[in-house]
């Protein structure tokens, strides 16, 4: 499965109107859950600045400055993924740049591996949903109306109806909501 996983506002944004995105720093709880999620994945598709913003994880002695921090290090290092960037000619840890369309690099991310593919960015999971190919939201909606900023998903043209699959509320009063795309209907 193609999955779109993020911290979003109650409206619906994961940045503010400034590109800030501060207020969805997770909770400790959260953090751990992120983890087993990420655990879960055999693969990561992502953006050049969502790339940029992790790679400390995978070059960042600082990084594992607690336990908790050591092994989420661990597991994002261990995830290969691949980077979609007009701009850089290289990139580091375990990851490369995107050779083929995003089509063809998720068809092929998923036949790599038996686990689950994350697609992250905004730009690039934007894409992805206007191009039917995520199959699951996770959304981790923070207690905050930011008013403006980078949505968390793009305009689409027709309808996508889903199946809410599970929820869960944090200690933090963060709201984790998790979709499946609904299966087509023959009627």
């Amino acid at each position: 499965m193609l999955i779109y996983s993020m911290g979003v506002s109650v409206d619906g944004f994961i940045s503010d109107r400034e590109g800030k995105f501060g207020w969805s720093v997770p909770s400790e709880e959260q953090f751990r859950f992120h983890v087993e999620q990420i655990r879960e994945l055999g693969g990561l598709l992502c953006g050049r600045r969502l790339y940029e913003t992790m790679l400390p994880w995978e070059t960042d002695p600082s990084m594992r400055g607690t336990e908790l921090w050591a092994e989420f290090a661990d597991v994002w290092s261990g995830i290969p993924k691949v980077v979609f960037s007009r701009t850089l000619d290289r990139v580091e840890g375990n990851a490369r740049l995107a050779r083929a369309p995003l089509a063809e690099e998720a068809a092929a991310a998923l036949a790599a591996t038996d686990l689950d593919v994350e697609v992250g960015g905004a730009d690039l999971a934007a894409q992805a949903v206007v191009q039917g190919l995520v199959d699951e939201l996770r959304m981790f909606r923070h207690p905050i109306v930011v008013g403006g900023g980078t949505p968390f998903l793009p305009p689409v043209t027709e309808d996508v109806r889903l199946d809410l699959i599970d929820t869960r509320t944090f200690g933090s009063r963060v709201v984790y909501e998790r979709y499946r795309r609904a299966p087509e209907s023959s009627d």
